[in-house]
């Protein structure tokens, strides 16, 4: 139901993409709503709900929370909700990629150009960087940690709650600490976030819009909700997060001017006695 959705949300009129943007920001909830109540949230009439509904072969909204909350509850458990337990490598192998690009397309719609702007203007001038994640995320965070270091500024990762209270409380005006978690509800980042914001470090989440870390930090780098990791393994939110980090890589590059790019080759240049040759090979 999710994915139908998804593809089909471009088709749809003004007032039922609300609509669809409101199921696909939280559909747990959505499940155990009213018809009144999911209209208010989008900002809609009841009748636009359900004639939503009915675009999606449902018979009105009750029909319509059935399906949803089966489709949530639908796949292989643990492992990812786009999969059943009997299908075949071809077929999970299609839903995988599918789920994937259709999520991407999702963050690339709904990302705020002003916070990957103000994102931007934030790191390219910092004294100093640290990324924060903890799980999955904390992989995220120091693949960040091997793109940021080319801009010639101090660039740290940690994947440790105390390492990060510690760097958090020490930090200072002018430093920025990115804090990706995907839930935004793990409560030692939320605090760490806090302390960061005590000192007057800039702080820019890279989490769920509205989630408690957002709610705590200035810059918000909003992805998706669409992927229930209290439940399955980490895929597709892991890969808009490592996206958007290479969004934000691209336009600090960019910001730095042609200039830059000597510094890059250098870089690049510095690897090409560790490596064969193409000839060679």
């Amino acid at each position: 139901m999710l994915s139908r959705i998804r593809q089909k949300r471009d088709q749809l009129n003004k007032s039922e993409r609300k609509v669809a943007d409101a199921i696909l920001q939280n559909p747990s909830v959505v499940t155990q709503l009213s018809i009144a109540a999911l209209a208010k949230s989008a900002g809609v009439s009841e009748p636009t709900v359900n004639r939503f509904c009915r675009s999606f072969l449902s018979k009105g909204f009750p029909d319509f929370k059935i399906q949803l909350a089966k489709s949530l509850v639908s796949g292989s458990m643990f492992v990812t909700r786009s999969v059943e337990q009997n299908d075949n490598a071809e077929q999970y192998t299609d839903k995988i990629f599918t789920s994937t690009i259709a999520t991407l397309n999702t963050a690339r719609k709904q990302i705020d150009i002003k916070s990957i702007e103000a994102a931007v203007d934030h790191l390219t001038q910092a004294k100093q960087i640290a990324f924060f994640g903890l799980g999955a995320s904390g992989s995220v965070a120091k693949d960040a940690q091997h793109k940021f270091f080319r801009f010639n500024l101090p660039v740290v990762a940690y994947d440790d709650v105390l390492m990060q209270r510690m760097v958090a409380s020490a930090s200072h005006i002018g430093d920025v600490i990115v804090i990706i978690s995907y839930t935004g509800r793990t409560k030692d980042l939320i605090e760490i976030a806090q302390l960061a914001n005590a000192t007057g470090a800039t702080v820019i989440a890279l989490t769920i819009e509205d989630s408690p870390l957002a709610k705590v930090c200035p810059i918000v780098l909003g992805v998706p909700h669409v992927e229930n990791t209290d439940v399955y393994m980490p895929m597709t939110s892991r890969l808009t997060q490592l996206t958007i980090l290479d969004v934000i890589a691209t336009g600090m590059t960019l910001r730095r001017g042609l200039g830059f790019h000597q510094h890059l080759d250098k870089i690049k240049q510095s690897l090409r006695s560790t490596r064969y040759s193409i000839e060679e090979e």
